[in-house]
């Protein structure tokens, strides 16, 4: 490694990329630490030397004039025979690609402050005639005192260029994920595709999901353009309801009905503000999570599985003598008992009664045909619910439904050999392997009198 990059002394690589190395550096002249980001202009391959000058010329002119304390500052660009380089504001701190996984989820209040400053820097950013084009977690930065810090903008267009001449335009940039479908579609971009995704940003950061995924780029591409944005709410119900709308609009595939500038975005944030969790909801959050980890249900899940479950799932805290579940009621939802008692009976008649970890409610959500509650349950002594909703878990990531299914499912095979265990006890004695009748005796008609409860 080089000890300089011109007159900047090199302290250590921050990053290596494809065709860059970031390194930090120290600014001699105005004694301060920088980002140098160097770009080998290799004469092997002509073509992309020209594609990559002309990526830096992008990114070092217009960084120049960006002046933005969410925006990374362009100090300094260098062209030289073999390399160049440009001088960039170091930031201290992560980028968001490291909060968007569902165990690492930021509180919500802290989540809405940094899109809102973000909204508000690619506003600024329009006015200037510059869209980004490759809004994703990896290209802000997040500073200790969670200020956000856009970077990257050399695949920016410069809206002020005319059409056709020298245009920074360059086909197949951008993250397929977080793509607009305008992008993808290679129609004319405007600021309105950076607010898509700053959307899809906002939509990870908020459930540890993209709205739209797929094992291959040729279904996501069709998903993106194609299918509604799954309900944010649907996803983790314990979302302020007024999310749901800004999501929609922010991912709103008609370029009439998005959101028409950052400022617009942001101001419908702002409005929400007011139904912020605090610091002890997340704290909550975390007592939640290693409780249903203690759960026999939770056995086979990973830790991302259970924090995801956590977040589609509603946790309710229940009285003594609460109805639960009802029998002959429509629907799906079924749920798990964290902590406390439950009975369950069918026709007036107690069948059985559960303790923590145990399942209510499934035989509805698995039958194929039968969306109705077979039995009603009701709550013995203060309980702590888990309710799940089929909408929402048919939302969930396909690990999380697949997990969700054989636990579910692997409970009822038990209670099932757990039943013909109790009526054998019950039953005639059974027919001898050579065919001999069994000898006439107790439930010799065949009818049993099951009762699990007494």
């Amino acid at each position: 490694m080089a000890e300089k990059i011109g007159k900047y002394e090199v302290i250590r690589t921050l990053g290596k990329g494809a065709t860059a190395i970031v390194y930090l550096c120290r600014d001699p002249d105005a004694n301060r630490e920088v980002a140098v980001k160097v770009i080998l202009l290799g004469s092997n391959n002509a073509a992309m030397s020209r594609r990559l000058m002309k990526l830096f010329q992008t990114e070092s002119g217009i960084g120049r004039r960006l002046d933005h304390p969410n925006i990374v500052r362009i100090h300094d660009a260098v062209v030289e025979p073999e390399r160049a380089y440009i001088v960039m504001e170091y930031v201290e701190g992560t980028a968001l690609d490291q909060f968007v996984s569902i165990s690492k989820l930021m509180p919500l209040h802290r989540v809405i402050g940094i899109i809102f400053k973000c909204c508000l820097a690619l506003d600024y950013a329009y006015r200037e005639g510059v869209i980004h084009r490759d809004i994703k977690p990896a290209n802000i930065m997040i500073t200790n005192d969670d200020e956000p810090k856009i970077t990257d903008f050399g695949l920016s267009l410069n809206l002020q260029r005319e059409e056709g001449r020298d245009s920074t335009f360059i086909m197949g940039v951008g993250s397929p994920a977080y793509m607009s479908p305008e992008q993808i579609k290679a129609y004319p971009l405007n600021q309105k595709t950076d607010l898509y995704s700053l959307g899809v940003v906002l939509f990870q950061m908020l459930t540890g999901r993209l709205p739209f995924r797929a094992n291959n780029p040729a279904t996501l591409i069709y998903r993106i353009i194609n299918l509604d944005t799954p309900s944010i709410c649907a996803l983790n119900p314990n979302l302020p309801a007024g999310l749901d709308p800004i999501l929609k609009k922010a991912l709103e595939k008609d370029l009439y009905n998005r959101y028409k500038n950052g400022a617009e975005f942001a101001k419908d944030l702002a409005a929400v503000r007011y139904q912020i969790l605090e610091d002890h909801d997340t704290q909550e959050d975390t007592a939640h999570f290693k409780m249903l980890r203690d759960l026999p249900f939770f056995d086979d899940f990973e830790d991302v599985e259970v924090w995801e479950s956590l977040r589609i799932c509603v946790w309710r805290n229940l009285s003594e003598k609460m109805m639960l579940l009802k029998e002959g009621e429509s629907g799906r939802m079924f749920g798990i008992i964290v902590s406390g008692y439950v009975e369950v009976s069918q026709e007036g008649k107690a069948i059985y009664r559960l303790g923590p970890g145990e399942v209510v409610g499934e035989m509805a959500y698995l039958h194929p045909k039968s969306a109705f509650q077979r039995t009603s349950v009701v709550t013995l002594e203060p309980t702590v619910f888990l309710e799940v909703n089929s909408s929402a878990l048919a939302l969930s990531s396909e690990e999380v439904l697949e997990r969700f299914n054989k636990t579910l499912t692997a409970r009822v095979l038990d209670r099932l050999a757990e039943a013909d265990a109790i009526l054998a006890k019950q039953g005639q004695r059974a027919v001898a392997a050579d065919g001999t009748p069994a000898p006439p005796g107790a439930g010799s008609d065949g009818k049993f009198d099951l009762e699990l409860v007494p």
